[in-house]
């Protein structure tokens, strides 16, 4: 297909990018540190580090990692909530030559085991917080080494009182018992004491494991090359470089890290286009205390603002949202769910700054699609393709169909994973014979190139932006013994786009929403949980006696306007 959105681009964004310029993601990184040494890299509850702290204690991290025995392509689990230590993390197990599995913190013991058991992870770096989790799954898992971070590791002074304050005074720190557990900052003075030897890291070695929910409802790892992730980069580096060049001029880009860094969005468009930029990042850790993240904002005037729908609208309605300085605003990027135009008006109206909405998946590194950050208007769609990618929509049977009509969103690209891990049938299930990625989504593409996103084609709830799958929130209710049958849908939510409901139909009479709820709280992370549940006598099936979740969402919805 001809790629018609590239006379659409906005003047100086190339039509593609040259991946192969730098070998790995490694180089890349290595460049930054080298050339903005001097400048902060990353902060975190006012404290800083600088890219020449982020060199020196990601290669003693590596070294005392590569010191543990790991060969070479050993997987590392990282499960931290946005704090100092994380980027030191990634850095040092990309530049020790092995694979980062990112884990949202917030798992239950079950989600745990199946990511840790499924990536074959050898060591994992955590958050105290987080680490009585570890410690219920570790004996059926392969994970021989575990490096135990706290808040205040790196906080001099402060992080002795911030320690304190989490674990005795606001009791965030559950007891946990792991006898062989090494202290993140025991860790780093190990490293500093050994040899790290560089390891020859080539474009096709694996960087991360990125784990995404399916069809099947089997979390799943997205196997990004070093040269899909470099790709990415390169790709967002190019796209946003006009909005970075128009006024005002900022000495050093200052962005909002709020997304947790565990998902792929904010890896990609916080950390790692922070650090190719010579930019600061602002780490916030837990961006649900909107409270105490408007109070961070105050303190500095950010450049580049990347967020969900749900974390923009949260914001603007704090009664000191208005005190925040957005004179050096100059990127706003939409992702992960679709941004409501009330959102995008209201923001744009208090902030000067429109949000360009993007698009992208796990499975794409994540970005395939973005409006151009220069934009004065919300557009309503995700936008045209990146540099050096191809969309096609298509039919069921793989044909493109004209443009203005619905059909799968297909993609080709540098950033597109190399499959799922250790998945080849899952893996052929989404790739189409001539090289294209089937996203799921049906969208319609416009005369200019843009996508509109219609539907989605497979049963997959967007909650906030992150990815719930149908299955495997069925298989945890029905796994309660007063339940017979059950089935789950999304729908809609003003504020976090979706929202999980059940129906189920009882075995046991006097079963409860409250104990199906709390059933879910002990096996889901938060987000999956369902809120809403609804009883029924039996549930509308095939004739092979398939749930019919399609005819459930369809009674939810409003009767077309006559």
């Amino acid at each position: 297909m001809e790629r018609i959105w590239l006379k659409h681009y906005p003047a100086g964004v190339p039509a593609d990018v040259d991946p192969s310029q730098y070998s790995s993601l490694v180089e890349l990184l290595e460049e930054s540190f080298a050339k903005y040494a001097d400048r902060r890299a990353f902060i975190c509850m006012d404290k800083a580090i600088s890219y020449r702290d982020l060199d020196e204690m990601s290669v003693a991290l590596a070294a005392y990692l590569q010191g543990l025995g790991l060969a070479k392509g050993a997987r590392v689990a990282l499960m931290m909530p946005n704090v100092l230590q994380y980027p030191i993390a990634i850095s040092a197990v990309l530049r020790a030559g092995f694979t980062v599995v990112n884990v949202n913190p917030l798992y239950t013991p079950r989600e745990l085991e199946h990511q840790l058991k499924d990536s074959g992870a050898e060591a994992i770096l955590v958050l105290e917080n987080f680490a009585h989790t570890v410690q219920q799954v570790l004996s059926h898992t392969q994970v021989k080494h575990v490096v135990v971070a706290s808040m205040g590791d790196l906080l001099g002074f402060k992080g002795v009182i911030v320690n304190l304050v989490v674990r005795r005074l606001k009791k965030m720190v559950p007891a946990y018992s792991l006898p062989r557990a090494v202290p993140f900052n025991d860790a780093i003075t190990a490293g500093r004491a050994k040899r790290f030897a560089k390891p020859a890291i080539a474009p096709d070695d694996v960087a991360f494991l990125q784990y995404t929910g399916g069809t099947t409802g089997v979390s799943k790892g997205a196997t990004l090359l070093h040269r899909n992730v470099v790709a990415n980069v390169l790709q967002n580096d190019a796209w946003l470089q006009p909005a970075l060049e128009k006024p005002p001029h900022v000495d050093q880009l200052l962005i909002v890290c709020a997304l947790p860094l565990y998902h792929i969005f904010a890896l990609t468009a916080c950390f790692l286009l922070g650090v190719r930029a010579g930019g600061a990042n602002l780490l916030i850790p837990n961006p649900r205390d909107i409270a105490g993240f408007v109070k961070e904002l105050m303190k500095y005037q950010v450049n580049n603002f990347p967020a969900v729908n749900t974390l923009y609208n949260g914001l603007m309605h704090h009664p000191d949202f208005r005190k925040v300085d957005f004179t050096k605003l100059k990127i706003c990027n939409g992702g992960g769910m679709a941004v409501q135009r009330p959102v995008a008006d209201q923001w744009k109206q208090l902030t000067g700054c429109s949000i360009a909405e993007g698009y992208g998946l796990s499975e794409t590194s994540p970005v395939l699609t973005c409006n151009p950050p220069s934009a004065t208007e919300f557009t309503g769609t995700i936008g045209l393709p990146l540099p050096s990618t191809w969309l096609s929509i298509r039919d069921d049977e793989g044909n493109e169909v004209p443009l203005g009509q619905a059909g799968e969103i297909c993609a080709r690209g540098p950033q597109v994973m190399a499959g799922y891990w250790n998945r080849p049938d899952e893996t052929a299930k989404v790739m189409t014979a001539d090289g294209y990625f089937r996203t799921g989504d049906i969208g319609v593409m416009g005369e200019d190139g843009s996508i509109k996103i219609v539907d989605r084609k497979k049963d997959m709830i967007l909650v906030s932006g992150f990815n719930v799958y149908p299955n495997e929130v069925e298989e945890v209710i029905a796994s309660h013994p007063g339940v017979l049958e059950t089935a789950v849908i999304g729908l809609p939510d003003e504020k976090s786009g979706e929202v999980v409901k059940a129906f189920v139909v009882r075995k046991d009479p006097n079963l409860t929403a409250d104990q199906i709820v709390k059933h879910c709280h002990e096996q889901l992370t938060n987000y999956k949980v369902p809120k809403q549940i609804e009883f029924r006598t039996e549930l509308p099936k095939t004739n092979v006696g398939k749930i019919l979740r399609r005819e459930l969402r369809d009674e939810k919805k409003p009767p077309a306007a006559a």
